[in-house]
């Protein structure tokens, strides 16, 4: 009795294997995205300069090409000697107005007792009030002056506009600049791909289209998505602007080129399982189901069409046709 169960335990499990090994794969042609390689610049979103606040000499320059910065990051100092004069000249005024205004407020409090005994009239205490608030107010001036002077030397720092890095400097320590000059180039930290595309493609190019960049450019073997943000209206030299995101592009040169593919519209192709495929001696082969028997046919592999239906699913350029099985190897 158990060799009869073992018996047919075992020709169970070889019927089951022999089922999986017949599984067969109809080819049908399949609607694909039709994948157009094309050049891509990275550009960063805006360029913004970092320019000097006042006029004077560069006294220090902390960042070079390609340093990170981070908004209102002080990158370089202007000074200028003349503002230390302003500040010493109004110091001394602010000082003999002080006096001054001490002596008018003693002056205001010695006719105020007076006039109050009646032994001065009342006009001498309304002009004595009125030098006081003269006094106090060109004291006030002078302060709220010598103030201005200072942010004025406070400003010799020229502060990061943005973050992101630096892309020139545009001045030397000892360079003589102006109010209003720029001291270096900031590219914002937000980099977009700028893609030219020809404009026989410009009536299949939309906003949120999706794109693909290539692993080996960023030295890995994983390719990268990213969506086209915006399309330009004007075709410049026969091409399409447009601008993409892409995730991690952070660490890239602005103005490296990469190769992106952007679809062109579909069109049909024979799309079969990876599972299908066997490949001995560099050279890809399928088994087509003939009659009775399996025949091994070479085929030419294409790229990887991953979808739904077939996750793993590869384009076959050349040896197979519609209606053809596939076996399993």
């Amino acid at each position: 009795m158990r060799s009869v169960t073992t018996a047919g335990l075992l020709a169970a499990a070889i019927l089951g294997a022999s089922a999986a090994h017949c599984e067969n794969f109809s080819v049908a042609p399949r609607q694909i995205a039709d994948e157009k390689a094309v050049f891509a610049t990275v550009e960063s979103v805006s360029v913004v300069p970092a320019r000097s606040r006042i006029g004077g000499t560069v006294v220090t320059l902390s960042v070079r090409e390609g340093d990170s910065v981070k908004r209102g990051q002080s990158i370089a100092a202007v000074g200028d000697d003349k503002l230390a004069l302003q500040i010493k000249a109004l110091d001394a005024q602010i000082d003999a107005l002080q006096a001054q205004s001490n002596q008018a407020q003693i002056d205001f409090t010695r006719v105020e007792g007076l006039v109050e005994r009646g032994t001065l009239p009342r006009t001498k205490l309304d002009e004595a009030r009125t030098a006081l608030n003269v006094a106090e107010n060109g004291l006030r001036a002078r302060t709220a002056e010598r103030a201005v002077v200072q942010q004025q030397t406070s400003e010799g720092q020229v502060l990061a506009p943005a973050d992101g890095r630096v892309l020139k400097k545009s001045v030397a320590v000892g360079s003589v600049v102006l109010p209003g000059d720029a001291v270096a180039m900031i590219a914002q930290q937000d980099f977009k791909l700028r893609l030219r595309v020809p404009e026989r493609h410009a009536r299949l190019l939309k906003a949120g289209d999706p794109i693909r960049v290539d692993g080996a450019e960023f030295g890995d073997q994983a390719s990268k998505a990213g969506v086209i943000d915006l399309v330009y209206p004007q075709i410049e030299d026969g091409r399409v602007i447009a601008d993409a995101t892409v995730p991690n592009l952070g660490e890239y040169f602005v103005g490296d080129r990469l190769r992106v593919w952007i679809s062109g519209g579909e069109r049909k192709a024979f799309v079969i399982p990876a599972r299908y495929l066997t490949t001995r001696f560099g050279i890809d082969y399928v088994q087509i189901k003939e009659a009775a028997r399996a025949v091994s046919v070479p085929v030419q592999r294409g790229r990887d069409v991953p979808s739904p239906e077939l996750p793993d699913g590869i384009e076959i350029l050349s040896g197979i046709r519609a209606g053809d099985q596939l076996v399993q190897p």
